[in-house]
Order: structure tokens, then C-alpha cells, then sequence
């Protein structure tokens, strides 16, 4: 008997009943990955605010082109879209629930940002309403119609610096200073489930985002406004805000379509190849103005969404 149970012993892998080592191993990566301190969705959201403000950065030196503007809105929404799944995470929630009053500040910031796209929209539309006519009056040679659309692109020009101005007045000055308070400083007594360093990183990623949704915002709409308001219009006010010529000047693209449609002039007396070729003028700039309507469409749909998700934390700490 004493023989047998040393040979159990001496040779424990010679026995076909014994499990193997793996789950060991398994249980050991495993136990690596549990102690991260910051989840992965705040790395990617990082590396998308960087491109976000890389672009930024790009459009101070750079005017704004018909591509690159949509290139702008597009990180915007993928931005949210990861804010998003960051908000739904049960650390962030139970986090924000200790600032109630940040996050109501929150809540007041997005709706400014949903109210400016909403109306940019609208004027977008209206826009596009009337280019739609203008072609069609083109082709009969009808002046008054080519008028009217001279008039409601100065129109919606005024209307979205009227926008701009009111995403200015973001503010983000005490925010960050209310996730410094320490937790135990709540007037819960429950335990967060994230440390103050890690409710502080919170913050600063979320003031990021509306940070730079601030910044990608006006750049856009100044960069439209420009873009259809007359080059009188832009001179002046560019002298009266002390700015650079380069924070008022619109997309280069939809400058020089609109420049050939504002000379064409007399419409009775020109040639089928001088109409032809502002036509296509107009169909161009219709497909830039579309290309900017569907992508302000999604980031105001991903503005929605991170407005909900701000909405439900807020309503459970209460």
C-alpha cells in the first residue's frame, strides 16, 4: 500500500484521470487583465480626441475644403459614439452619480449643441429647397427666381454665425473642479466604484469631448457661414472681431460655384454653353451641400443619444 501511494505521488502525470495544467494557466492570464485601472474605451476615445484635435488644429492654418469638412463631422460622431458606450459603462454611472450638478451642466451643454445642429439643419434644408428652384429657373432664363436665391443664401449665412456665437458660450471653467472633490466628501455614504484619480480621468475625458465638440462645431458653421454670406459681409466683420483672414474664410469650393452663378447676369442673352456650365456649377454645389446635411444629420442623432444616456444617469441618482 505505502509502495502505491508513493508512486501516485512521485509520477502524478502518468495518471490519464488527472485534468491537465491548462486552466491553471488560463485562471493566471486571466487574473492579469482584471486590475486594469482604465478601460480600454477610454484609450480609444483618447486616441479620437487627438484626431479630433489635430483637425482642429489643421483648420487654423488650413481653409476648410468640401472634403475635409465632412472628415471633421465624422470624427465628431464617432467620438460621441464611443462616449457613448463609455456612459453606459456601471463605473462611469456610479461615478457621475456623485455630481449631479456637473452632470446637469452636461445636460445644459448638449442641449445648446442639439438646438444649434437643429437649426442648422432647418436652414440647410431650406437651402436646398431653394437651389432646387433656382436650377429649374435657370433653364427657363427666369431672373427673379436667381434673386430670391441670392437673398436666402445671405439669409442662412447670418442665421448660422447667430449659431456659432451661442456655442461659444460653452464654459467648462468649475466643471472639472467639482470631480476633484473627493468621495468620501459625497453626501452618500456609499462607496464609489471609482477612485477620485480615476473620476478625475473621467472628467477630463468628458470635458474633452465637449470641449472639441465645441471647437469642430464653429469651425464648420463659421466655414459655411463664410461660404455663402457675400465677401463685403465677411470683410467687415472680420475687421469689427480683430480675427485673421483665415478664421472668416469660407470652402474655397463653394466660393467659385457661387461666384459663376452671382456674375451670370442677364440670363436672356446667354448662350446654352454659359448656362450649361453654371448648371453644373449648381449641381456640384448641391452635392457639397447635401454631403455637409447627411453628416451634421448623424452627429445630431449621436448628440441625441448622448444627451439620453446623460439623462438616465442623472435620473437614477435621484
Amino acid at each position: 500500500m505505502v509502495g502505491v501511494f508513493r508512486r501516485s505521488v512521485s509520477f502524478p502525470n502518468k495518471n490519464p484521470n488527472r485534468p491537465s495544467q491548462k486552466p491553471s494557466i488560463s485562471h493566471h492570464i486571466r487574473s492579469i487583465s482584471l486590475p486594469c485601472r482604465s478601460h480600454p474605451l477610454i484609450s480609444q476615445i483618447k486616441d479620437e480626441i487627438n484626431g479630433l484635435r489635430s483637425w482642429t488644429n489643421s483648420t487654423k492654418s488650413n481653409p476648410l475644403t468640401s472634403k475635409n469638412l465632412p472628415n471633421g463631422l465624422t470624427l465628431l460622431k464617432q467620438t460621441h459614439e464611443t462616449f457613448q458606450d463609455i456612459l453606459q459603462l456601471p463605473q462611469t454611472q456610479e461615478s457621475l452619480r456623485y455630481h449631479p450638478a456637473w452632470v446637469e451642466k452636461l445636460l445644459e451643454y448638449s442641449l445648446r449643441f442639439i438646438d444649434a445642429y437643429g437649426m442648422f439643419q432647418t436652414s440647410i434644408l431650406s437651402l436646398k429647397e431653394e437651389h432646387s428652384s433656382v436650377q429649374i429657373a435657370i433653364r427657363k432664363r427666369d431672373e427673379s427666381k436667381l434673386v430670391i436665391y441670392m437673398k436666402s443664401k445671405k439669409k442662412l449665412s447670418k442665421e448660422i454665425e447667430k449659431l456659432v456665437s451661442g456655442i461659444r458660450c460653452v464654459d467648462f471653467g468649475v466643471a472639472h473642479q467639482q470631480l476633484n472633490v473627493p468621495v468620501c466628501c459625497s453626501s452618500s455614504s456609499t462607496t464609489s466604484l471609482l477612485s477620485v484619480a480615476d473620476s478625475v480621468e473621467l472628467g477630463g475625458v468628458i470635458e474633452d469631448v465637449m470641449r472639441l465638440t465645441v471647437s469642430v462645431s464653429v469651425a464648420v458653421f463659421n466655414s459655411v457661414a463664410m461660404s455663402f454670406g457675400s465677401r463685403r459681409f465677411s470683410w467687415v466683420k472680420m475687421v469689427r472681431k480683430g480675427g485673421s483672414y483665415k478664421e472668416c474664410e469660407g470652402i474655397e469650393e463653394i466660393q467659385k460655384q457661387l461666384k459663376e452663378v452671382e456674375n451670370i447676369g442677364n440670363l436672356k442673352k446667354k448662350g446654352d454653353e454659359e448656362v450649361t456650365s453654371v448648371l453644373k456649377r449648381m449641381r456640384d454645389l448641391e452635392e457639397c451641400i447635401c454631403g455637409v446635411e447627411s453628416v451634421c444629420e448623424k452627429v445630431f442623432r449621436a448628440l441625441i443619444n448622448s444627451r439620453v444616456l446623460l439623462l438616465n444617469t442623472l435620473t437614477q441618482s435621484h
